[in-house]
Order: C-alpha cells, then structure tokens, then sequence
C-alpha cells in the first residue's frame, strides 16, 4: 500500500438544474480542487471516497444528472 493510503480521483459532473449544480459544486469543494467548474481533482483515502459518493448522491437526481470517478492511482505518485 502506498504511505498515503490516499488515492487520486478525478471527478466529473454533468448537472442538469442549475441549483443543483451549484449545491453539487459547493460539495466538491469539501473533497478537492476545482480544476474546471465540474472537474476536480481529490485526493481521497478510501472513506473518503465512499463519504464523496455519498453526498454526491443526496444531491443528483440519477435519471438526470452523471457523474464520473476516475481512479488515477496513489496519490503520492508511487506504485503498489
């Protein structure tokens, strides 16, 4: 295991209502840094991702919205 125990996310969202795009937006921030408005970079121990997809779920409507998560790996640029 990498000594971070954290991991590299990118995150995209494509928000159809612009409220809740703005509330899903004002969450990320909680995890990441904005890179573009809806794409950030988090680095994320395995709760926290499972506490991001939690919030992003309280926030989207699922037959509306997506939202992508890519794993880029440890976030300390080492390999297991």
């Amino acid at each position: 295991m990498h000594l971070s125990g954290r991991n590299c996310f990118v995150v995209s969202y494509d928000i159809m209502d612009p409220r809740r795009l703005q509330r899903v937006h004002k969450s990320m921030k909680g995890f990441g840094e904005p890179i573009h408005y809806s794409v950030f970079r988090c680095n994320l121990t395995p709760k926290g991702r499972v506490e991001l997809i939690a919030a992003l779920t309280g926030l989207i409507k699922h037959d509306q919205d997506r939202i992508m998560i890519i794993d880029l790996g440890p976030a300390d640029g080492g390999a297991d």
